[in-house]
């Protein structure tokens, strides 16, 4: 039991001289003049045990949870920086990389996530994700955030702020996705396909990982920041879009070079930087494991950039700005699920890692495959996801996690890799047969999801949203 305001000694020399007081107050009661004194004397001493006592007992008590000001402040920051990463840093990244006519388009698509899933998570997304429910699927007690009030605490900091927090990673999922079938999918089918794929694969996919009820969560699965949840689900929906819709007209034929690489570089630098609240925030603390969830973040993205352009420019003879910056997100992918248990030496290991994998998967084996992801989604969040949830399960040590934390096989526990591997195996099936479904429900219900033959050719900025850009 804790005690404060001195020693259990202490606590118990309180008892006795409690009971002696009380015992001269009875026997003083009716003594008249003569005894008044020692009946003062006798209150007294009960009223000084009585507040010495009191505290005591209180914390003996389960501690009731209290707000701390400085988890708040850094989590409204880090929610902050994750919002940003979608707008500008992914719009800017993803509008810089397709071709001029088609800018718009996919800054749209950015734009448009942030506002309706916003509206989805607070209606019923929070509710099925953070809901008690099932090991797979949440309940609604929390649809329209039923029962989160200002004092709502979710441990040190409030449930509002928290539920802010996972909204900020349910609009960058779906909106990531995007880049891989640019240019050719009508804004109403995209629209249909992420709501409901935010209410149907992301929700369910985060309860299972991060909600105290999730059969990834209790079966010991690491996924500190959103390797599964995040990157492999976003990758791999995007590599089964862009097959069932198929290759953008003349690709493979007509160069489609990226249009303004200055847009996509400033994207790349607000999507690094919000990083740091993506990876950091995720210890929901201002504690010393988001410092050091800062330092590894750092560590794998430049060692990634590093990586890709040297293996760039080996195999391609020049080092290029797309292939760095591309590097770059590679490195932050990988070390997302490994952010909070990992130290430098394995960030730099995963990030050098990252950089060569995705490099490959993004060049020699997409053409090798033939299948058109026009902005890499798959080659770099959803290979790099996969490799970043592998390499925790090896590289996971309590030299972070503490004395008690889960270690991979480094530290001498080779079980962690197999947990790691069936959760990037469930991760795959799950998400790839939910969005294949989905996606063809949002086909049919908006009348076929491809655009018209005329605006795939001139740009579908003019012709889904008349603008264009100048």
């Amino acid at each position: 039991m804790r005690t404060t305001g001195g020693s259990a000694e202490n606590g118990r020399d309180f008892k006795i001289s409690g009971l002696s007081s009380l015992s001269g107050f009875i026997g003083y009661a009716g003594a008249g003049r003569a005894g008044l004194s020692s009946l003062l004397r006798g209150l007294f001493s009960l009223l000084a045990m009585a507040f010495v006592m009191v505290p005591g007992l209180a914390l003996a008590q389960d501690e009731v949870p209290t707000l701390d000001k400085a988890d708040n402040v850094w989590m409204m920051l880090a929610t902050a920086l994750v919002l940003f990463m979608t707008v500008p840093g992914l719009a800017l990244f993803y509008g810089g990389l397709v071709r001029k006519t088609f800018t718009l388009t996919v800054v749209m698509q950015s734009v448009a996530c942030a506002c309706f899933i916003t509206v989805v998570w607070f209606v019923v997304g929070y509710s099925i994700a953070f809901g008690e429910g099932t090991a797979y699927f949440g309940d609604f007690s929390k649809v329209f955030l039923s029962g989160l009030e200002v004092g709502t605490l979710s441990g040190a900091i409030p449930e509002s702020i928290f539920m802010l927090f996972q909204m900020t990673f349910a609009i960058i999922t779906p909106a990531l996705i995007t880049g891989a079938f640019a240019d050719r999918v009508k804004f109403s089918t995209v629209l249909v396909f992420v709501i409901l794929w935010s209410i149907l694969v992301y929700s369910p996919l985060c309860h299972m990982v991060w909600a105290g009820t999730g059969w990834m969560f209790n079966a010991g699965i690491l996924d500190f920041a959103g390797g599964t949840v995040v990157h492999i689900a976003s990758g791999v929906s995007g590599l089964v879009i862009a097959l069932m819709i198929g290759k953008r007209r003349g690709y493979g034929k007509v160069a489609m070079p990226p249009h303004n690489l200055i847009f996509s570089v400033i994207g790349v630098g607000f999507l690094w930087v919000g990083w740091f609240g993506f990876n950091a925030g995720s210890a929901l603390a201002a504690s010393a494991n988001a410092a050091m969830a800062m330092v590894v973040t750092q560590i794998a993205a430049a060692a990634a950039g590093v990586s890709w352009t040297l293996v760039e420019w080996i195999v391609h003879k020049k080092p290029s700005i797309l292939g760095i910056i591309s590097g770059i997100v590679a490195g932050l992918v990988g070390i997302t699920p490994a952010a909070g248990f990992v130290t430098p030496g394995a960030a730099l290991i995963i990030g050098l890692a990252a950089g060569v994998v995705c490099f490959f998967a993004s060049t020699t084996i997409k053409k090798a495959l033939g299948y058109d992801d026009a902005l890499d989604v798959f080659g770099i969040h959803g290979v790099g996801g996969a490799l970043g949830a592998i390499l925790t399960g090896i590289f996971a040590t309590n030299l972070i996690t503490g004395a008690e934390g889960p270690v991979g096989v480094l530290d001498g526990n080779g079980g962690q890799l197999m947990l790691q591997l069936m959760g990037v195996g469930f991760t795959i099936v799950f998400v790839g047969i939910g969005t294949a479904i989905l996606f063809k429900v949002a086909s049919l219900v908006t009348g076929g999801a491809r655009v018209s033959e005329e605006a795939e050719r001139d740009g579908t900025d003019l012709a889904l949203h008349g603008e264009a850009v100048q």
